[in-house]
């Protein structure tokens, strides 16, 4: 009997009774990956300090907490529409409209369960086997594993580091092909913290409008965490001709520190979201209640942590951006936004550790730090561009510090390797 395909057999390596072969594909998440080696160090008594996992330290706001408490206690504990609380979807609409001048019908809002629902909902409901999505990389690592398991195929396109790590106007243009669906748009970006200019936007839009099939998703669920007094903008919001073939993605975990919450949300044309709707109805229904109503006073409430949240996550940036750029053999340009740093690890590839081992990629560094000075990175080509590692700084600054002097020392420990190649070098 011959051996079975790599699609009938399940992750562990147990056969299994017919494994979709768009799943057997996929990868699962990186990030969630070195999370997982976190915890099992840490339960075998290892100190580990985690720059990996892209949630704010902060605790949610009391006056959130206390909503879903009262949602509690009165006993708004049963289902909702499977699109959301209607009170919800019109504090959705009007926050596109205050923020983001978008004029936007609570109708054409739609309520998740996290955002990565949002993008797993508008991908299942409008891709075919063969049509291509755009991604900017680097990308948030979920990005072409939800298009692979919606039976896409994602057309990644390389943005250099030189260029700020944003897509340019040639390299879209030359990505589009007859079978392109979507393009993936991400500001500000997880994993560098880039973050589009309206003029940069408006060059992006320009190549869009020549192909009016081509369906955007735009990733803003980073929207309040920008720094420098930089102001945020939306290819909704500055070509106003795309908004009927525009999904833009939000939600309440990064601003409010509500990760565990559970809430996304999207806008965009009503056939889109309708469609997204049906499918919602047979998957998870509606997202949980006592969730939306704390969200609807993340969104409704006061805002003052999210200006702190911002003023302490940017003074975190520049404490760490200056202690990485320390480091012999890494480089590390300022991010405008989120939390995340994506510093080049290209000048210790290829370099041999304390302990002895061989650099030979960005994920060989990435373990080595892991392993020899407990702090837990993960490596660039996860997110679709070797030779960097992404850094969440969203810790105290006495941990922060620790982590990145931790990273220093294990720079100067690093021995070159005989035979390394000029280019690692």
């Amino acid at each position: 009997m011959s051996e079975p395909s790599l699609a009938t057999w399940s992750l562990t390596g147990a056969p299994s009774f017919g494994l979709n072969r768009f799943l057997a594909a996929a990868r699962p998440s990186a990030t969630y990956q070195v999370m997982d080696r976190v915890a099992a160090k840490r339960a075998s008594g290892a100190q580990v300090i985690s720059l990996s996992a892209g949630e704010p330290d902060f605790d949610t706001p009391m006056h959130i907490r206390e909503a879903g408490i009262t949602a509690i206690r009165t006993g708004q504990t049963r289902y909702t529409q499977v699109a959301g609380l209607r009170s919800l979807r019109e504090a959705i609409a009007q926050k596109f409209e205050r923020e983001n001048g978008l004029p936007v019908d609570w109708r054409d809002t739609l309520v998740c369960s996290g955002g990565k629902q949002v993008i797993f909902n508008a991908m299942a409901a409008t891709l075919n086997e063969g049509d291509e999505v755009i991604i900017p990389a680097p990308y948030w690592v979920s990005y072409p594993e939800i298009v692979q398991l919606c039976g896409g195929k994602s057309v990644v396109v390389p943005c250099a580091s030189e260029r700020g790590f944003k897509l340019m106007p040639a390299s879209l243009r030359a990505a589009i092909t007859p079978a392109t669906r979507w393009i993936i748009l991400n500001s500000p970006s997880n994993p560098t913290g880039a973050v589009y200019s309206r003029d940069e936007l408006l060059t992006l839009a320009e190549v869009l409008l020549e192909h009016p099939r081509i369906l955007v998703f735009s990733d803003e669920i980073y929207e309040h965490l920008i720094f420098d007094g930089a102001e945020f903008h939306t290819i909704a919001q500055v070509e106003p001709r795309l908004r009927e073939r525009t999904l833009t993605m939000n939600g309440v975990s990064k601003a409010y520190a509500m990760t565990g919450w559970r809430i996304g949300f999207g806008t965009g044309p009503r056939w889109l979201i309708e469609n997204m709707e049906k499918l919602q109805s047979q998957q998870t229904s509606g997202a949980c209640t006592i969730s939306q109503h704390a969200a609807l006073a993340a969104l409704t409430g006061p805002q003052d942590s999210v200006r702190e949240a911002r003023r302490i996550l940017q003074q975190r940036r520049d404490m760490m951006v200056a202690l990485l750029n320390r480091a012999p053999g890494l480089h590390c340009d300022s991010p405008a936004g989120a939390f995340y740093a994506f510093p080049s690890c290209r000048g210790v590839i290829g370099k041999i550790s304390a302990a002895g081992a061989r650099l030979s990629s960005d994920e060989d560094v990435a373990t080595a730090l892991l392993d020899e000075t407990g702090v837990a990175t993960v490596h660039g080509s996860a997110f679709g561009l070797p030779g960097f590692i992404r850094i969440a700084y969203a810790l105290d600054d006495r941990t922060l510090a620790r982590a990145c002097n931790l990273i220093i020392d294990f720079c100067h420990s690093l021995k070159p390797s005989f035979g390394a190649s000029e280019h690692a070098r």
